[in-house]
């Protein structure tokens, strides 16, 4: 069973010029989730994690899987508003906009060690704020894995410090 095989191509969107890796096949093939959950967690090896963070939406799919199968506790990344607690807040860019991400400001304790975790690795913008907000509540980004990377988005380069894990280049 190939992965790739799970992830259609969407022309145009959300916007024309851009191809959309659609992972809901992928989720709605139990045997498909499955394998891409046990990849995802070789990814990690044996580190020890204190917190899975996943970034909204796509990222809350397999990370809350990863907490759980981690024995972490898994925090949400979300946009601007839509968390009800107190939140930290960070601007970042994307391949089609610029847009905030928060997260509670209470989700991480200095020394957490953190996986965070996304569907997709693109231009890089959305992980770095990301791991931005993770740092400034004092965690340590132990490491950051996608199921898929899109190579030519180069967005490896904004996240040269971190151990960065794709299931699928593309």
């Amino acid at each position: 069973m190939q992965l790739q095989d799970y992830i259609r191509d969407i022309k145009d969107f959300p916007k024309p010029g851009v191809l959309f890796k659609d992972i809901t096949p992928l989720l709605a093939n139990s045997e498909a989730s499955a394998l891409c959950l046990e990849g995802l967690l070789s990814l990690v090896e044996d580190q020890k994690i204190d917190k899975v963070v996943g970034i909204e939406s796509r990222g809350f799919f397999f990370g809350t899987l990863l907490a759980q199968k981690l024995n972490a506790g898994f925090v949400p990344i979300r946009k601007s508003g839509k968390l009800p607690y107190s939140t930290i807040k960070e601007p970042y860019s994307l391949e089609y906009g610029i847009d905030v991400l928060e997260m509670h400001d209470d989700a991480i304790k200095k020394g957490d060690r953190v996986l965070l975790h996304d569907d997709v690795l693109a231009t890089g913008g959305t992980a770095k704020a990301a791991c931005k907000l993770i740092e400034q509540l004092g965690g340590i980004v132990v490491q950051c894995n996608f199921i898929m990377e899109i190579e030519f988005l180069k967005g490896a380069q904004k996240l040269d410090q971190y151990e960065l894990r794709p299931l699928i280049s593309y």
